[in-house]
């Protein structure tokens, strides 16, 4: 019996053509798909994990009775945070007290401290708007975090973001 050979498919010149996948498009189109509901009780028990050991040791107290808003500028992602008993609670971002806004890119680096909020701040790629000294208080608590420590998982995921954001 004689074998016949398969016809070539997918030849590599196709397989450089096909667009290539971007996360941010994904972002942006299954965003407002998602109820806020479930993006809500996502984002809760995630920054709640990440942030147990400063929720225990009460360094979010500056926080309660304030919301802090969140833009993801070339997502168009906006969501807002307050404290609650013990808790970070993810809100519908309406009229929060100050803003933090940046595009995805610079807000990953800074998430994996690859660049300061700082120099993005005075290169106005980090915009702070509305109550100054909340949004300062937050800078200066995400700059006391030692990344590092962070789950595995979280890290994995910042560098996966960081080569998927575009």
């Amino acid at each position: 019996m004689t074998s016949l050979p398969l016809p070539n498919l997918a030849p590599p010149q196709l397989l450089k053509s096909l667009p290539t996948p971007s996360f941010s498009k994904f972002i942006q189109f299954t965003e407002p798909k998602v109820p806020f509901s479930i993006r809500k009780k996502v984002a809760e028990q995630l920054l709640n994990y990440l942030f147990k050991e400063q929720l225990q040791d009460d360094e979010f107290y500056f926080l309660e009775g304030q919301e802090l808003g969140l833009e993801v500028r070339n997502l168009n992602i906006q969501i807002a945070f307050t404290y609650q008993s013990e808790k970070l609670i993810v809100l519908q971002a309406q009229q929060p007290d100050a803003w933090i806004r940046g595009d995805a890119v610079d807000l990953i680096q800074m998430a994996s401290q690859e660049i300061d909020p700082d120099t993005l701040f005075f290169q106005r790629r980090l915009v702070i708007e509305g109550n100054t000294e909340l949004s300062l208080a937050i800078k200066n608590l995400m700059d006391s975090v030692d990344w590092s420590e962070m789950p595995a998982l979280f890290q994995r995921s910042i560098k996966l973001a960081q080569r998927s954001i575009k």
